[in-house]
Formats: C-alpha cells, sequence, structure tokens
C-alpha cells in the first residue's frame, strides 16, 4: 500500500475476443494489508460481478494468492477473477509468463499465461443429482417441451453449478422466475444451454442462483462444470481427454469465448481446464476504505 492510502488497479475484460465483449473484472494489486471489509467495500466500489484482491502467498507452494469478492460476499474460486489476476501479473512484469501457482480459497491451482490470455486448471470435479428437469425449465420461464431430455445435474471444479439442457431455439428466451428458482439447490446458479455435438460447443447464459447478480457474459467456474455434466450426461467421452467451446454473452451485448477441455475415467470426469483471452481496458489508483 502507497504512502497515500491509495493502491493500483486495473480493469481487464475477460474470455473476450475484443475489448468491452467478455466479464469485466477489477483487480487490486499489492492488496496485502487489506481487511476483508475493506476488500469487500472496493468490491462494492467498483461493483462489477468480482473483483481479485492480490497478494503475497501463504502456502509455500504458490507463487500468489487472490482474494475474490463479488459486490455482496467473497467466493473461494471464480474462473473469470483468476484468467484475468493472473493475466495482469504477468503483463505487468511482476511474474513471469508460463504456468503459475495461485492460492486460493478452492486451494493452490495452476494458471498457465501466454501472450493473449490464461488457461486454469479447475478444482476436484463434484457431482450431484439435480432437480427435475421438467419443474427447473419451469423456473427459468420456459415451457416443459423445451427441456432437451437430458439430466440436470449440479456440477462443479470448484463452484457447482446446474446444467440445463434446452431447445437451441429458446435459449434467448429464458428468464429465470425468482420465486420459482430459489429453494431449488442448483449451487451458485443455473446455466442454460444448448448442445452442439458436430461442433462440441455448448451456448449458454448463466443465472445466479438468488438473482443478486443477475446473469453473468462469462462464467469459468460454470464452464469448468459444463465439462462434468457433458461427460455425466453421456454427450462427451466417458475416456480420454475432450475439447469443447462455450460460447457465452451475447444477449447481454457481450459476446464471450471459453476454450475447455475434460478429462475422463470411466464416464465421470476428473479434470477440467477452461481458456481465455485477457484485453486490459483500463487502469488507476484507488483510495482504501
Amino acid at each position: 500500500m502507497s504512502p497515500s492510502g491509495e493502491l493500483d488497479y486495473e480493469v481487464v475484460d475477460v474470455f473476450a475476443p475484443r475489448a468491452f465483449a467478455g466479464n469485466p473484472l477489477a483487480v487490486v494489486l499489492d492488496a496485502d494489508d487489506l481487511s476483508t471489509e475493506q476488500c469487500q467495500a472496493l468490491a462494492n466500489e467498483f461493483h462489477l460481478s468480482e473483483t481479485s484482491f492480490l497478494s503475497a502467498p501463504e502456502a509455500g507452494d504458490a507463487d500468489y494468492r487472490v482474494r475474490i469478492f463479488t459486490p455482496y460476499a467473497e467466493l473461494p474460486f471464480a474462473g473469470h477473477p483468476s484468467v484475468g489476476a493472473a493475466h495482469v501479473l504477468v503483463r505487468t512484469g511482476r511474474l513471469a509468463a508460463g504456468t503459475l501457482r495461485q492460492e486460493c480459497g478452492a486451494g493452490v491451482l495452476d494458471v498457465v499465461v501466454d501472450e493473449d490470455g490464461a488457461t486454469l486448471s479447475g478444482g476436484r470435479p463434484t457431482l450431484e443429482d439435480g432437480p427435475d428437469p421438467a419443474a427447473l425449465v419451469e423456473a427459468v420461464g420456459l415451457a416443459a417441451a423445451d427441456a432437451a431430455g437430458v439430466p440436470a445435474h449440479v456440477a462443479g471444479c470448484g463452484l457447482p453449478f446446474t446444467f440445463l439442457a434446452v431447445r437451441p431455439e429458446v435459449v434467448d428466451a429464458a428468464a429465470p422466475v425468482p420465486a420459482l428458482l430459489g429453494g431449488r439447490g442448483v449451487g451458485e446458479g443455473v446455466s442454460v444451454l444448448s448442445w452442439d455435438a458436430a461442433t462440441s460447443t455448448a451456448r449458454a447464459r448463466v443465472f445466479a442462483a438468488d438473482l443478486a447478480w443477475g446473469e453473468d457474459p462469462a462464467t469459468g467456474s460454470a464452464a469448468l462444470g459444463t465439462g462434468v455434466w457433458l461427460v455425466a450426461a453421456g454427450l462427451l467421452a466417458p475416456d480420454g481427454t475432450s475439447s469443447y467451446v462455450v460460447s457465452q454473452g451475447e444477449a447481454m451485448g457481450r459476446p464471450s469465448v471459453l476454450s475447455c477441455t475434460v478429462t475422463a475415467s470411466g464416464g465421470r470426469a476428473v479434470a477440467a481446464t477452461v481458456r481465455g483471452a485477457v484485453v486490459p481496458v483500463a487502469r488507476g489508483r484507488i483510495r482504501v476504505p
């Protein structure tokens, strides 16, 4: 922290094919001395979906530590805050490109950074039965006939999401009904998506479980969970490593591309990665609360 009581920050667009697309992220540097309350106040001030706070690691095998806050709460892990923060550290010369070890609430994870972006390895894959798709499709404002006939698992690699497959032509029509979505046990939120097997592409929209952050233009943690769900649903190979793409954010005017892999054994995911480009858009200094 500077003697003037200010900290340097950057704003970057993550999973972005260009500036002012993807998911915007604020990255606060040298945040070692900030309390939880100060981090929360700054995240609320930026009022983006998430803000990353970077500091020296506490774990001996990590290169840095990141704390991730929404305007309302701290998260143990999230995709675009991890990808964006790692890329800022390399682009600003604080760490060398290559494999970085990131300490966060989900443990110490690898982030591989190159000139254009970064690839994140998620945490341990998790999989649970999800809500009845017939009930869930109604909770996101669609008709029973819109469901694609695939189980709605709760899956993740650090943060769990529920995945609801629907007909391609109704993805843009999804409009969650808070009274129906609440209490459905959907984890952090629900990804309403269509799957194109020919191109291995999921076209997704991701909504918060409680709608506190509404809809997200690019959700790295949900993209990781998508691979876990795809394997469980029999839509990707039960063994070996498969590649897939998540296309998100078009409905919000912020098109996003998340390039992913999932590694499976015996019909169950054992690892997943998500990669995206990072585009810097702003930098400055912010007063410490």
